[in-house]
């Protein structure tokens, strides 16, 4: 694992990140990306933002469950501008309403468990990760304004990672679409070898969806440092919810990938059992 450097100083930003506006790539629960062709910079929502999104997914998630299974599905995948602009509304709403109405307690917990995992997984992802070729790489650099597309239009940062080629979901799908089964269950392999990796310097990730996984050249990198911890009553948890999965592919979400290929989906089903068990995770946890 010597393909990534450990974060380097720049005397000054990259001159992509100047040279023009940042593309908005994606975002999450906590964060807003934008990017150049090789770099990525990060926006911090506000807490504001966040309980927004969060009140957002429970009213979408509980329309769901009375629609049809197909509109259900696609109101929640919606695409991300039109879950920005519900998300702005939702904001518009809360700004008027009396924080008592809104915050609840069961909201409240929602938050501070996300803030609690975020903030312990960020810092145990650069304790352990950093300087490996499991995370993408980071340079830091002196306060830079870019300018960046929408709101609010400019953003200073201090530092950089690697932009990905793809997120993991997003390859295996191409290479479904390619009817390139033989590279994609080479892929589905050098993932579960890559979470292996990430337990031998001694945390895991109780989030392994394949959105919070990106390709780089040959390597597998995790994205979002959320759903990582070292503590073992925390991994026994969620391998205690692992045994109840029959077939790990379908929990991943990949299931429309392999439909033609039941073969591939039998052996990677039984490579992720094989490997995701408490006595596999325990073992590499204490070698880390």
């Amino acid at each position: 694992m010597t393909d990534a450097a450990k974060p380097e100083l720049l005397a000054h930003a990259p001159a992509e990140l100047t040279a023009g506006r940042l593309r908005r790539l994606g975002e999450g629960i906590g964060r807003v990306v934008y990017a150049s062709d090789r770099w990525v910079v990060k926006r911090e929502r506000s807490p504001s933002e966040i309980v927004a999104l969060i009140v957002l997914w429970k009213i979408l998630r509980r329309i769901e469950r009375l629609l049809p299974r197909w509109l259900g599905s696609r109101l929640v995948q919606r695409p991300a501008r039109q879950i920005q602009m519900l998300r702005v509304l939702a904001e518009a709403i809360m700004a008027v309403v009396p924080k008592a109405l809104w915050f609840t307690t069961h909201i409240r917990h929602v938050w501070r468990i996300y803030h609690f995992r975020n903030t312990r997984g960020e810092a145990l992802a650069r304790e352990h990760l950093e300087g490996t070729a499991l995370v993408p790489l980071r340079i830091e650099f002196p306060p830079t304004c870019v300018k960046i597309g929408g709101w609010p239009g400019e953003l200073t940062v201090c530092e950089a990672t690697e932009r990905v080629e793809a997120t993991l979901d997003q390859r295996i799908a191409e290479l479904a679409d390619a009817e390139r089964f033989d590279d994609l269950e080479a892929l589905l392999e050098r993932f579960l070898r890559a979470r292996q990796a990430g337990w031998s310097q001694g945390v895991f990730s109780v989030d392994a969806h394949l959105k919070n996984y990106g390709i780089i050249g040959s390597r597998i990198v995790l994205l979002d440092a959320g759903g990582l911890t070292d503590r073992w009553p925390d991994v026994e948890r969620r391998l205690a919810a692992e045994e109840d999965v029959d077939r790990p592919h379908v929990a991943l979400g990949i299931g429309p990938a392999l439909k033609t290929r039941p073969d591939i989906a039998e052996r990677f089903d039984a490579r992720w059992k094989e490997v995701v068990n408490p006595e596999v995770v325990a073992q590499t946890l204490r070698r880390a």
